[in-house]
Protein backbone atom coordinates (compact mmCIF):
# COMPACT_ATOMS: atom_id res chain seq x y z
CA UNK A 1 0.00 0.00 0.00
CA UNK A 2 1.57 3.19 -0.93
CA UNK A 3 1.76 6.05 1.29
CA UNK A 4 -1.42 8.13 0.16
CA UNK A 5 -3.89 5.39 0.27
CA UNK A 6 -2.81 4.56 3.31
CA UNK A 7 -3.70 8.41 4.55
CA UNK A 8 -6.89 8.21 3.55
CA UNK A 9 -7.88 4.29 4.42
CA UNK A 10 -6.45 5.40 8.23
CA UNK A 11 -8.70 8.23 7.97
CA UNK A 12 -11.38 5.73 7.31
CA UNK A 13 -10.52 2.79 10.01
CA UNK A 14 -9.02 4.82 12.86
CA UNK A 15 -11.04 8.22 13.43
CA UNK A 16 -13.07 8.20 16.72
CA UNK A 17 -16.68 8.24 16.25
CA UNK A 18 -17.02 7.07 12.81
CA UNK A 19 -17.10 3.46 13.32
CA UNK A 20 -16.76 0.47 10.78
CA UNK A 21 -20.29 0.55 9.61
CA UNK A 22 -20.62 4.47 9.01
CA UNK A 23 -17.49 3.80 7.08
CA UNK A 24 -18.41 0.89 4.51
CA UNK A 25 -21.31 2.67 3.58
CA UNK A 26 -19.20 5.87 2.98
CA UNK A 27 -17.01 3.14 1.08
CA UNK A 28 -19.98 1.86 -0.82
CA UNK A 29 -21.70 5.47 -1.97
CA UNK A 30 -18.30 6.48 -3.14
CA UNK A 31 -16.11 3.71 -4.19
CA UNK A 32 -12.98 4.57 -2.59
CA UNK A 33 -11.01 5.95 1.11
CA UNK A 34 -9.56 8.74 -1.32
CA UNK A 35 -12.96 9.35 -3.33
CA UNK A 36 -14.85 10.14 0.46
CA UNK A 37 -12.10 12.50 1.33
CA UNK A 38 -12.71 14.36 -1.85
CA UNK A 39 -15.96 15.05 -1.11
CA UNK A 40 -17.78 17.38 1.34
CA UNK A 41 -19.05 16.54 4.98
CA UNK A 42 -22.22 17.79 4.02
CA UNK A 43 -22.15 14.74 1.54
CA UNK A 44 -20.80 12.39 4.18
CA UNK A 45 -24.06 13.77 6.21
CA UNK A 46 -26.55 12.48 3.52
CA UNK A 47 -24.96 9.19 3.45
CA UNK A 48 -24.33 8.64 7.29
CA UNK A 49 -25.83 11.16 9.21
CA UNK A 50 -24.34 14.18 11.33
CA UNK A 51 -22.72 12.69 14.34
CA UNK A 52 -20.37 10.02 11.91
CA UNK A 53 -19.62 12.99 9.36
CA UNK A 54 -18.75 14.91 12.26
CA UNK A 55 -16.25 12.91 13.51
CA UNK A 56 -14.75 12.25 10.18
CA UNK A 57 -14.32 16.19 9.52
CA UNK A 58 -12.90 16.92 12.53
CA UNK A 59 -10.39 13.50 11.93
CA UNK A 60 -7.58 12.59 14.59
CA UNK A 61 -5.36 15.26 16.32
CA UNK A 62 -2.77 12.40 15.69
CA UNK A 63 -3.37 11.55 12.13
CA UNK A 64 0.02 12.57 10.64
CA UNK A 65 1.96 11.40 13.89
CA UNK A 66 -0.08 7.45 12.90
CA UNK A 67 0.75 7.76 9.14
CA UNK A 68 3.96 7.92 10.40
CA UNK A 69 4.34 5.37 12.67
CA UNK A 70 2.35 2.83 10.43
CA UNK A 71 4.44 3.80 7.38
CA UNK A 72 7.88 2.81 9.06
CA UNK A 73 6.48 -0.31 10.20
CA UNK A 74 5.43 -1.42 7.07
CA UNK A 75 9.17 -0.30 5.92
CA UNK A 76 11.05 -2.13 8.48
CA UNK A 77 10.28 -6.00 7.47
CA UNK A 78 12.77 -8.20 5.38
CA UNK A 79 16.74 -8.50 6.46
CA UNK A 80 15.52 -11.46 8.52
CA UNK A 81 12.32 -10.09 10.13
CA UNK A 82 9.09 -10.93 9.90
CA UNK A 83 7.43 -9.49 6.73
CA UNK A 84 4.69 -6.80 7.30
CA UNK A 85 1.64 -5.95 5.35
CA UNK A 86 -1.71 -4.08 5.56
CA UNK A 87 -4.67 -5.04 3.48
CA UNK A 88 -7.60 -3.54 2.74
CA UNK A 89 -11.29 -4.08 2.33
CA UNK A 90 -11.71 -5.21 -1.57
CA UNK A 91 -7.91 -6.39 -1.92
CA UNK A 92 -6.89 -9.74 -3.58
CA UNK A 93 -5.37 -10.65 -0.42
CA UNK A 94 -8.25 -10.26 1.97
CA UNK A 95 -10.12 -13.12 2.93
CA UNK A 96 -12.81 -14.18 0.87
CA UNK A 97 -14.81 -15.83 3.72
CA UNK A 98 -13.71 -13.24 6.64
CA UNK A 99 -15.33 -10.28 3.37
CA UNK A 100 -18.97 -12.08 3.44
CA UNK A 101 -19.30 -11.64 6.96
CA UNK A 102 -21.79 -9.04 8.34
CA UNK A 103 -19.24 -7.13 9.98
CA UNK A 104 -15.50 -7.36 7.80
CA UNK A 105 -12.87 -5.18 8.76
CA UNK A 106 -11.67 -2.28 6.87
CA UNK A 107 -8.17 -2.73 7.47
CA UNK A 108 -6.19 -5.81 8.49
CA UNK A 109 -2.57 -5.08 10.02
CA UNK A 110 -0.37 -8.75 9.25
CA UNK A 111 3.03 -9.78 10.54
CA UNK A 112 4.52 -12.81 9.65
CA UNK A 113 6.13 -15.53 7.06
CA UNK A 114 6.83 -13.61 3.61
CA UNK A 115 5.63 -16.76 1.64
CA UNK A 116 2.12 -15.93 3.45
CA UNK A 117 1.87 -12.20 2.35
CA UNK A 118 2.63 -12.03 -1.74
CA UNK A 119 -0.17 -9.68 -2.43
CA UNK A 120 -1.89 -11.60 -4.58
CA UNK A 121 -3.74 -14.34 -3.36
CA UNK A 122 -5.25 -14.14 0.31
CA UNK A 123 -3.60 -13.95 2.85
CA UNK A 124 -5.77 -16.94 4.75
CA UNK A 125 -6.14 -20.45 3.16
CA UNK A 126 -10.10 -21.72 2.57
CA UNK A 127 -9.31 -24.41 4.71
CA UNK A 128 -9.14 -22.82 8.12
CA UNK A 129 -10.22 -24.47 11.92
CA UNK A 130 -10.62 -21.77 14.51
CA UNK A 131 -9.90 -23.11 18.26
CA UNK A 132 -10.86 -21.52 21.14
CA UNK A 133 -11.21 -21.97 24.88
CA UNK A 134 -11.03 -21.78 28.49
CA UNK A 135 -8.18 -19.23 29.58
CA UNK A 136 -7.98 -21.39 32.76
CA UNK A 137 -8.05 -24.65 31.07
CA UNK A 138 -7.92 -28.36 32.81
CA UNK A 139 -4.80 -30.11 32.23
CA UNK A 140 -6.79 -32.02 29.71
CA UNK A 141 -8.15 -29.21 28.30
CA UNK A 142 -5.24 -27.94 27.38
CA UNK A 143 -3.82 -31.40 25.70
CA UNK A 144 -6.47 -31.64 23.91
CA UNK A 145 -6.31 -28.45 22.56
CA UNK A 146 -2.72 -29.15 21.70
CA UNK A 147 -2.96 -32.44 20.09
CA UNK A 148 -6.07 -31.77 18.07
CA UNK A 149 -4.31 -28.68 16.50
CA UNK A 150 -1.12 -30.83 15.61
CA UNK A 151 -3.20 -33.62 14.34
CA UNK A 152 -5.22 -31.35 12.05
CA UNK A 153 -2.72 -29.25 11.08
CA UNK A 154 -1.10 -32.35 9.82
CA UNK A 155 -4.20 -32.69 7.55
CA UNK A 156 -4.31 -29.24 5.84
CA UNK A 157 -5.70 -27.27 8.39
CA UNK A 158 -4.41 -23.95 9.33
CA UNK A 159 -5.53 -23.23 13.22
CA UNK A 160 -7.13 -20.10 13.82
CA UNK A 161 -7.09 -18.57 17.77
CA UNK A 162 -6.51 -15.79 19.83
CA UNK A 163 -3.25 -15.86 21.63
CA UNK A 164 -4.86 -15.64 24.72
CA UNK A 165 -3.79 -17.76 27.73
CA UNK A 166 -5.12 -21.32 28.26
CA UNK A 167 -6.56 -23.27 25.32
CA UNK A 168 -5.56 -20.38 22.63
CA UNK A 169 -1.67 -21.13 23.57
CA UNK A 170 -2.39 -24.66 23.21
CA UNK A 171 -3.55 -24.74 20.04
CA UNK A 172 -1.26 -22.86 18.29
CA UNK A 173 1.72 -24.56 20.15
CA UNK A 174 0.01 -27.89 18.93
CA UNK A 175 0.21 -25.66 15.43
CA UNK A 176 3.56 -25.03 15.57
CA UNK A 177 4.69 -28.69 16.32
CA UNK A 178 3.75 -30.42 13.00
CA UNK A 179 6.88 -30.60 11.09
CA UNK A 180 7.99 -29.41 8.09
CA UNK A 181 8.01 -33.28 6.37
CA UNK A 182 4.78 -33.50 7.56
CA UNK A 183 2.77 -30.95 5.84
CA UNK A 184 1.45 -31.27 2.34
CA UNK A 185 3.14 -29.72 -0.70
CA UNK A 186 1.90 -25.95 -0.66
CA UNK A 187 0.71 -25.82 2.73
CA UNK A 188 -0.40 -22.50 3.83
CA UNK A 189 -0.20 -20.92 6.91
CA UNK A 190 0.33 -23.39 10.04
CA UNK A 191 -1.60 -21.23 12.32
CA UNK A 192 -3.31 -17.49 12.77
CA UNK A 193 -3.35 -15.38 15.44
CA UNK A 194 -6.08 -12.76 16.05
CA UNK A 195 -4.90 -9.89 18.25
CA UNK A 196 -6.95 -7.58 20.21
CA UNK A 197 -4.03 -4.97 20.43
CA UNK A 198 -1.55 -3.18 17.60
CA UNK A 199 1.00 -5.07 16.04
CA UNK A 200 3.11 -3.40 17.32
CA UNK A 201 2.48 -5.10 21.13
CA UNK A 202 2.22 -8.55 22.55
CA UNK A 203 -0.64 -9.22 24.54
CA UNK A 204 -0.03 -11.14 27.36
CA UNK A 205 3.25 -9.83 27.54
CA UNK A 206 4.19 -13.67 28.64
CA UNK A 207 3.26 -15.25 25.06
CA UNK A 208 6.58 -12.83 23.11
CA UNK A 209 8.31 -16.35 22.40
CA UNK A 210 5.24 -17.54 21.28
CA UNK A 211 4.18 -14.44 19.26
CA UNK A 212 8.01 -14.67 17.06
CA UNK A 213 7.41 -18.60 16.35
CA UNK A 214 4.16 -17.68 15.06
CA UNK A 215 5.35 -14.55 12.99
CA UNK A 216 7.48 -17.30 12.07
CA UNK A 217 5.76 -20.04 10.24
CA UNK A 218 2.13 -18.35 10.01
CA UNK A 219 0.72 -15.04 11.00
CA UNK A 220 -0.60 -12.80 13.10
CA UNK A 221 -3.29 -10.27 12.42
CA UNK A 222 -4.98 -7.14 13.90
CA UNK A 223 -7.40 -4.63 12.82
CA UNK A 224 -6.57 -2.33 15.31
CA UNK A 225 -3.64 0.38 14.72
CA UNK A 226 -0.09 0.48 15.74
CA UNK A 227 0.14 1.35 19.44
CA UNK A 228 -3.18 0.30 20.27
CA UNK A 229 -3.07 -1.02 23.80
CA UNK A 230 -4.99 -4.36 25.19
CA UNK A 231 -8.20 -2.60 25.77
CA UNK A 232 -11.26 -4.79 27.27
CA UNK A 233 -13.54 -3.96 24.27
CA UNK A 234 -11.24 -5.15 21.95
CA UNK A 235 -11.10 -8.88 22.35
CA UNK A 236 -14.75 -9.81 21.95
CA UNK A 237 -14.66 -8.04 19.08
CA UNK A 238 -11.80 -9.88 17.26
CA UNK A 239 -14.09 -12.66 18.04
CA UNK A 240 -15.38 -12.17 15.03
CA UNK A 241 -12.70 -12.12 13.20
CA UNK A 242 -11.52 -15.68 14.70
CA UNK A 243 -14.27 -16.96 13.53
CA UNK A 244 -14.64 -15.34 10.41
CA UNK A 245 -11.45 -16.30 8.87
CA UNK A 246 -12.34 -20.04 9.55
CA UNK A 247 -14.93 -22.82 8.20
CA UNK A 248 -15.86 -23.39 11.69
CA UNK A 249 -15.07 -22.93 15.50
CA UNK A 250 -14.21 -26.00 17.65
CA UNK A 251 -14.46 -24.85 21.18
CA UNK A 252 -12.32 -27.43 24.02
CA UNK A 253 -13.27 -25.98 27.15
CA UNK A 254 -15.67 -22.92 27.92
CA UNK A 255 -17.79 -22.32 31.06
CA UNK A 256 -21.01 -20.87 30.41
CA UNK A 257 -20.20 -17.27 31.08
CA UNK A 258 -17.25 -17.48 28.10
CA UNK A 259 -15.85 -15.19 25.74
CA UNK A 260 -15.61 -18.54 23.79
CA UNK A 261 -19.35 -18.82 23.55
CA UNK A 262 -19.30 -15.37 22.39
CA UNK A 263 -16.83 -16.95 19.64
CA UNK A 264 -19.16 -20.15 18.69
CA UNK A 265 -22.15 -17.47 18.71
CA UNK A 266 -20.45 -15.07 15.99
CA UNK A 267 -19.64 -18.62 14.07
CA UNK A 268 -23.45 -19.72 14.01
CA UNK A 269 -24.39 -16.07 12.60
CA UNK A 270 -21.93 -15.94 10.18
CA UNK A 271 -22.88 -19.67 8.83
CA UNK A 272 -19.62 -21.49 9.97
CA UNK A 273 -20.12 -24.95 11.78
CA UNK A 274 -19.72 -25.13 15.62
CA UNK A 275 -18.08 -28.07 16.93
CA UNK A 276 -17.15 -28.57 20.91
CA UNK A 277 -15.80 -31.44 22.97
CA UNK A 278 -17.38 -32.76 25.66
CA UNK A 279 -15.61 -32.69 29.14
CA UNK A 280 -16.54 -33.79 32.81
CA UNK A 281 -19.74 -33.11 33.99
CA UNK A 282 -17.73 -31.57 37.24
CA UNK A 283 -15.35 -29.55 35.44
CA UNK A 284 -17.05 -25.46 35.00
CA UNK A 285 -14.99 -25.74 31.79
CA UNK A 286 -16.80 -28.14 30.20
CA UNK A 287 -20.53 -26.24 30.56
CA UNK A 288 -20.17 -24.36 28.13
CA UNK A 289 -19.66 -27.39 25.65
CA UNK A 290 -22.33 -29.03 27.01
CA UNK A 291 -24.72 -26.28 26.54
CA UNK A 292 -23.90 -25.92 22.71
CA UNK A 293 -23.77 -29.33 22.19
CA UNK A 294 -27.71 -29.13 23.47
CA UNK A 295 -28.14 -26.43 20.76
CA UNK A 296 -26.69 -28.02 18.32
CA UNK A 297 -22.93 -27.75 18.19
CA UNK A 298 -21.35 -31.21 16.82
CA UNK A 299 -19.88 -33.32 19.73
CA UNK A 300 -16.14 -34.05 18.85
CA UNK A 301 -14.44 -37.12 20.16
CA UNK A 302 -11.98 -37.45 17.67
CA UNK A 303 -10.25 -35.61 14.53
CA UNK A 304 -12.69 -37.38 11.83
CA UNK A 305 -15.37 -35.45 13.61
CA UNK A 306 -13.90 -32.86 12.69
CA UNK A 307 -13.20 -33.75 9.27
CA UNK A 308 -16.45 -34.79 8.27
CA UNK A 309 -18.14 -31.75 9.46
CA UNK A 310 -16.47 -29.55 7.42
CA UNK A 311 -17.05 -28.09 3.47
CA UNK A 312 -14.43 -29.71 1.40
CA UNK A 313 -11.42 -27.72 0.82
CA UNK A 314 -11.51 -24.92 -2.41
CA UNK A 315 -8.66 -23.14 -2.03
CA UNK A 316 -6.20 -23.06 -4.91
CA UNK A 317 -3.36 -23.57 -2.61
CA UNK A 318 -4.48 -27.08 -2.17
CA UNK A 319 -5.54 -28.16 -5.74
CA UNK A 320 -3.55 -30.65 -6.77
CA UNK A 321 -2.82 -32.50 -3.54
CA UNK A 322 -6.15 -33.68 -2.14
CA UNK A 323 -8.60 -32.17 0.79
CA UNK A 324 -7.78 -33.17 4.39
CA UNK A 325 -11.08 -34.74 3.88
CA UNK A 326 -9.90 -37.34 1.80
CA UNK A 327 -7.00 -38.16 3.79
CA UNK A 328 -7.09 -40.75 6.57
CA UNK A 329 -7.27 -39.26 10.35
CA UNK A 330 -3.31 -38.98 11.15
CA UNK A 331 -1.19 -41.64 12.09
CA UNK A 332 -0.77 -40.03 15.26
CA UNK A 333 -4.26 -40.53 16.40
CA UNK A 334 -4.40 -37.81 18.94
CA UNK A 335 -1.49 -39.88 20.89
CA UNK A 336 -0.41 -43.30 22.06
CA UNK A 337 -2.59 -45.03 24.52
CA UNK A 338 -1.59 -45.15 27.67
CA UNK A 339 -0.90 -48.18 29.58
CA UNK A 340 -3.84 -49.52 30.86
CA UNK A 341 -3.29 -49.99 34.54
CA UNK A 342 -5.59 -49.67 38.15
CA UNK A 343 -3.81 -46.32 38.74
CA UNK A 344 -5.25 -45.24 35.43
CA UNK A 345 -8.62 -46.91 35.60
CA UNK A 346 -8.69 -45.26 39.08
CA UNK A 347 -7.92 -41.84 37.84
CA UNK A 348 -10.77 -41.94 35.45
CA UNK A 349 -10.98 -38.21 33.79
CA UNK A 350 -11.43 -36.03 36.44
CA UNK A 351 -9.50 -34.40 39.07
CA UNK A 352 -8.72 -37.06 42.08
CA UNK A 353 -7.50 -36.54 45.45
CA UNK A 354 -4.86 -38.91 46.56
CA UNK A 355 -7.46 -40.62 49.33
CA UNK A 356 -9.95 -41.30 46.50
CA UNK A 357 -7.19 -42.71 45.02
CA UNK A 358 -6.25 -44.89 47.52
CA UNK A 359 -9.55 -46.07 48.30
CA UNK A 360 -10.34 -46.67 44.60
CA UNK A 361 -6.97 -48.54 43.81
CA UNK A 362 -6.73 -50.30 47.06
CA UNK A 363 -2.81 -49.65 46.86
CA UNK A 364 -1.17 -47.97 50.11
CA UNK A 365 0.31 -44.33 49.72
CA UNK A 366 3.70 -44.97 49.23
CA UNK A 367 2.70 -47.84 46.08
CA UNK A 368 0.01 -45.53 44.73
CA UNK A 369 2.59 -41.90 44.88
CA UNK A 370 5.31 -44.39 43.16
CA UNK A 371 3.13 -44.84 40.67
CA UNK A 372 1.54 -41.38 40.00
CA UNK A 373 5.61 -40.14 39.76
CA UNK A 374 6.37 -42.83 37.11
CA UNK A 375 2.84 -41.57 35.12
CA UNK A 376 3.61 -38.25 35.60
CA UNK A 377 7.07 -38.86 34.00
CA UNK A 378 5.68 -40.38 31.30
CA UNK A 379 3.01 -37.93 30.69
CA UNK A 380 0.04 -39.43 31.13
CA UNK A 381 -0.59 -37.71 34.65
CA UNK A 382 -0.97 -34.25 35.25
CA UNK A 383 -0.74 -32.91 38.86
CA UNK A 384 -2.84 -30.27 39.67
CA UNK A 385 -2.71 -27.40 42.40
CA UNK A 386 -4.41 -28.03 45.68
CA UNK A 387 -3.33 -32.07 45.75
CA UNK A 388 -5.04 -33.34 42.82
CA UNK A 389 -4.10 -36.09 39.88
CA UNK A 390 -5.90 -36.14 36.35
CA UNK A 391 -5.49 -38.08 34.16
CA UNK A 392 -4.33 -36.58 30.47
CA UNK A 393 -4.73 -38.00 27.14
CA UNK A 394 -7.27 -39.14 24.99
CA UNK A 395 -7.13 -43.33 25.20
Amino acid sequence: MQRDPLDAWLRLSATPGLGRSSARQLLARFGSPQAVLQHSPASWRECIGAGPASALAKGRPDQQALLQTTWDWLQAGGDGQPARAIVALGDPAYPPALLHTPDPPLLLYLLGAAALLDGCRPFAPARCLAMVGSRNPTAQGADNARRFAQALGAQGLCIVSGLALGVDAAAHEGALSVQPGALRPGQPALTIAVVGTGLDRVYPRAHHGLAQRIAARGLLVSEYPLGTPPLPAHFPQRNRIISGLAQGTLVVEAALASGSLITARMAAEQGREVLAIPGSIHAPQSRGCHALIREGACLVETVQDVLQELPPATDAGLAGHGTAADAPPPALALAATPRQDEVLQALGYDPVSLDLLIARSGLDAAQLQARLLELELDGQVARLPGGLFQRIGLA
